[in-house]
């Protein structure tokens, strides 16, 4: 391997951060959370469910890395200072958090209740704002540089079917919150971005794919196919890392062309 090649791969190392993945129990968030300990950060599961996270953290710990579990509501701006603060004392400085928690519930708005809506708002939106401004407040106060990565969807761009209206608005405004705080902490040195995933195989949706309805929706990508969790890989550490340096109010989109179709 040539000295520009290792330059160039020493910019995706993320050795001696520390990264808090939120909604890092299962699905995209456990992926995630491994992607980042086998480049070297120390990460830091949180999740609600305690029992959930701890099979990521097992699943972690048996690949070599290093990862550390906190129960934490990202609806519950105590339980988020609390835990940005343990984690500051046990793990040092967190320099990048992955907005990753969210929810779809899955009704016509017809049918739809406004506990239902609040439910998606509040982990979609709220818990990514609540995180997002408690961590960059964290930053100033050790006038420190930072990363923010949310995970939004091409919900935020297409329209997903009839019952998904919640999501979808929820998405399109993490996306344009994105943007705005992107603009307002770029004085700060905290860069804010996003993924927007397509359609990923997941263990939540795989039946779903196996079905008449669910094989239309595939052939309506221009791939002609879903993805897979390790396509979001690149995108991610993009973000995470040195890499990505010059980037700040980016959405990058991760659909195999879904949203061109």
């Amino acid at each position: 391997m040539t000295n520009a090649s290792n330059d160039i791969l020493k910019k995706f190392n993320l050795t001696n951060k520390t990264v808090l993945v939120t909604g890092a129990s299962r699905g995209l968030g456990r992926r995630f959370s491994y992607v980042l300990s086998s480049m070297g950060a120390r990460v830091v599961l949180t999740a609600r469910n305690k029992i959930k996270l701890q099979e990521t953290e097992d699943y972690i710990k048996k690949s070599g890395g290093e990862c550390l579990t906190v129960s934490m509501d990202v609806n519950d701006e105590k339980s988020v200072n609390e835990v940005f603060a343990k984690v500051d004392n046990l793990y040092g400085e967190v320099s990048i958090l992955i907005n990753n928690a969210g929810i779809a519930i899955s009704k016509s708005s017809l049918k739809s209740t406004m506990d239902d809506w609040d439910s998606v708002m509040n982990t979609n939106l709220r818990g990514v704002f609540l995180c997002s401004k408690i961590f960059a407040k964290y930053l100033v106060n050790k006038k420190s540089s930072g990363k923010i990565v949310n995970i939004s969807s091409i919900a935020a761009e297409k329209v997903l079917g009839n019952y998904l209206s919640s999501y979808c608005a929820s998405k399109a405004a993490v996306s344009h919150l994105t943007r705005t705080l992107a603009y307002e902490y770029a004085k700060y040195n905290i860069q804010v971005n996003a993924i927007a995933p397509g359609y990923i195989l997941t263990d939540l949706n795989k039946n779903y794919f196996d079905t008449i309805e669910g094989k239309e929706m595939i052939d309506l990508i221009p791939q002609k196919r879903i993805g897979n969790v390790e396509e979001l890989d690149g995108a991610l550490l993009l973000l995470c890392s040195a890499a990505g340096s010059f980037m700040t109010g980016s959405i990058i989109r991760v659909d195999g062309g879904h949203v061109i179709s």
